[in-house]
């Protein structure tokens, strides 16, 4: 447990290490009004909080930086600021106020805002990610070349898709095909289906369809484009990594940029971060991912009718205003469960 010196001192420290990026000496943190301690006292405090693991000093003589654990304990141990102009409020609060014609086109807008306002990177999942599984799938012949593949879901939403029918596939075979499929994978969540058509039920198409590889490579071509995954999976502001003085390192800003390629993981991640309510904070080694050791990802939740159906979030380095930042999330997640409920 920290003493309230120490507690006041390593907040000091990390709210400049946010501001500058630079490591943070005793001097500066002694000119800071709310503080009231000698530059001689708050060294021995800060090579204290070091040997508790709370900082960390990158070169000799020079100033300290937070550690992981020194953000974990600054984030959960910080007061509620109002850390947003009357301005930006006013954006928040009015940037759904048009009328939007999807889900996708208001979640899109969403990360469109966050990456503005933080000039870090948004990451958000759609609702249909979460809660819409299959309903029925139908494969309906138009002619001898083409087919209508229709995917209807349990939230009764219905996506058509016009595909090549492979050489030599009777009807018969799509029968078939569309049989094993909807006793399969019938309840399957969205974002699954395109593995479980591989993983669970490829086998037993191979053994009992003719021409399997054709009709496995037009139903991947239909589930990839049902958005199953990445229509799902939003990003803005990806290059705003570039602009963080800690990510001039090339290889760890290109390491960055080629996860946020890989949908797969960012679903796990953004998935896995839905299972708390309200802000979930996960700073470094946190998230699971070596890539992003150097970066805090800070997500809310959003729902309809008091069921989570998505998540928010923002990427950036583990220097990140976190409390603004919260307090943005806090404010969209809000406004986004309130349009959705209207409009369910």
């Amino acid at each position: 447990m920290l003493t309230e010196r120490q507690r006041m001192i390593l907040t000091a420290i990390v709210d400049d290490y946010i501001r500058s990026a630079e490591p943070v000496g005793s001097r500066s943190i002694s000119k800071r009004g709310d503080v009231g301690y000698s530059p001689a006292t708050i060294r021995n405090e800060m090579a204290d909080l070091e040997e508790l693991g709370f900082l960390e000093q990158p070169h000799t003589s020079a100033g300290r930086i937070p550690s992981h654990k020194g953000y974990r304990y600054y984030v959960d141990h910080m007061s509620p600021f109002n850390l947003l102009t009357p301005e930006e409020l006013v954006t928040l609060k009015t940037s759904f106020a048009e009328k939007l014609n999807a889900i996708e086109e208001v979640v899109q807008h969403a990360g469109t805002i966050l990456s503005q306002m933080t000039n870090y990177t948004s990451i958000l999942l759609g609702p249909e990610v979460f809660h819409t599984s299959l309903r029925h799938f139908e494969l309906i012949p138009l002619n001898e070349n083409t087919a209508v593949a229709i995917v209807v879901t349990n939230t009764g939403q219905v996506e058509n898709k016009t595909v090549t029918i492979p050489a030599g596939v009777s009807v018969s075979e799509m029968e078939k095909v569309v049989n094993l499929l909807n006793r399969k994978l019938t309840g399957v969540p969205i974002y699954k289906l395109k593995s479980a058509l591989h993983n669970e039920i490829g086998q037993e198409m191979q053994r009992h369809i003719n021409h399997f590889e054709g009709l496995m490579n037009m139903l991947s071509e239909v589930l990839d484009s049902d958005g199953t995954d990445s229509q799902r999976l939003f990003l803005s502001g990806t290059t705003n990594m570039l602009t963080q003085p800690e990510f001039r390192d090339v290889d760890k800003v290109k390491s960055i940029l080629d996860l946020l390629e890989e949908t797969p993981t960012l679903l796990k991640m953004m998935t896995s971060a839905s299972t708390g309510s309200g802000i979930q904070v996960r700073i470094g080694m946190e998230n699971d991912h070596e890539a992003f050791s150097s970066c805090s990802l800070i997500t809310a939740t959003y729902a309809i009718e008091g069921q989570a159906v998505g998540t928010i979030g923002i990427l950036g380095p583990t220097r990140m205003e976190y409390a603004r930042v919260m307090l943005i999330l806090d404010v969209l997640s809000k406004d986004l469960t309130k349009l959705l409920s209207r409009g369910h």
